[in-house]
């Protein structure tokens, strides 16, 4: 499912037009995004938490050349089932 047809799916579900929809969607993504910027966690009771982690720096290869390369640390966002959604699938 892509961004458009989960739009008409809230659109359709909560009796709202599309465009409503798609603003919802879009604030609740930016929403997500700014939390996760900020370092918070997001956690939707019976769907999932989202998370920020930390990946530390690592040595590993380049597949083409075989030499080894430093990967650099960075940030991850991390989500986990809930046990709803677990239980569903």
């Amino acid at each position: 499912m892509n961004k458009t047809e989960l739009v008409d799916k809230i659109a359709a579900g909560a009796g709202i037009s599309k465009v409503d929809a798609k603003k919802a969607l879009d604030a609740t993504i930016d929403a997500i995004k700014d939390a996760l910027v900020a370092g918070d966690k997001i956690a939707l009771v019976g769907f999932g938490t989202f998370s920020v982690s930390e990946r530390p720096a690592r040595e590993g290869i380049n597949p083409a050349t075989k030499e080894k390369i430093q990967i650099a640390a960075k940030k991850v966002a991390k989500f986990k089932a809930g046990a709803e959604l677990a239980n569903a699938l």
